[in-house]
């Protein structure tokens, strides 16, 4: 069944937006660790008194602030600048770190709203040393069966989230062929002076603009 564009790109947005919650205070599997993730966003989303358009800026706020707790910006900005992350001044990285999180939330927790109760499903796990990578299927009211795997690495008593690969598109990788052609092309300051326009959309899928890319993680 192909996932209509408009439809995918929501479920994209709830599927990483459904990863933005705080830790569980002891280790545990990783598919666990997620599963309480999930339902810990999910009752955000269910909260009565965060419902309403009233309510909107409150209840992103609420999501962005335990998102730092669990997803790691700084590793997912690194392997989404690839092969010019060695490149930069620890300034240059702290700045970049920062926007990549900004961007991260204009483009999945701003539409955090699509939720409509889509259901998850846990396929599957793989681990290999410090890193995980858990396999999910976000049920659509559609009837639609979208794949979303979420990697994962061990980082003291948790697991944190620092890629999310929805239909076979990894959003590191998206984002690294973009950054790539900028830099490539003009310059790094170039790519900063666009992020802090926020020039750039969330990737859509493999159904969506195309642009399957290699989950192979940056070096």
């Amino acid at each position: 069944m192909t996932t209509p564009r408009p439809l995918l790109l929501g479920i994209a947005s709830v599927a990483t937006a459904l990863i933005f919650v705080s830790p569980p205070a002891q280790a545990s599997a990783p598919t666990e660790d997620l599963r309480q993730h999930v339902d810990q966003v999910i009752k955000i989303l269910q909260r009565p008194d965060l419902e309403g358009d009233n309510k909107t800026t409150e209840r992103r706020t609420a999501v962005r602030k335990v998102a730092n707790d669990i997803f790691d910006f700084q590793e997912t900005a690194k392997r989404s600048l690839g092969r010019h992350w060695q490149a930069r001044t620890p300034a240059e990285r702290e700045e970049f770190t920062r926007l990549f999180a900004d961007l991260l939330e204009q483009a999945y927790i701003s539409k955090i709203d699509r939720y409509s109760g889509e259901n998850v499903n846990y396929v599957g796990e793989s681990m290999e040393g410090e890193q995980a990578t858990v396999r999910t299927k976000i049920l659509t009211k559609q009837g639609a069966q979208v794949p979303v795997d979420y990697r994962m690495l061990r980082q003291g008593d948790h697991w944190r989230v620092y890629d999310v690969i929805i239909e076979g598109v990894s959003l590191t990788a998206n984002y690294r062929t973009q950054f790539n052609k900028i830099i490539q092309t003009s310059s790094f300051d170039d790519l900063v002076a666009k992020l802090k326009a926020k020039e750039f959309a969330a990737p859509e899928g493999a159904k969506g603009r195309g642009a399957r890319e290699t989950t192979r993680p940056a070096s």
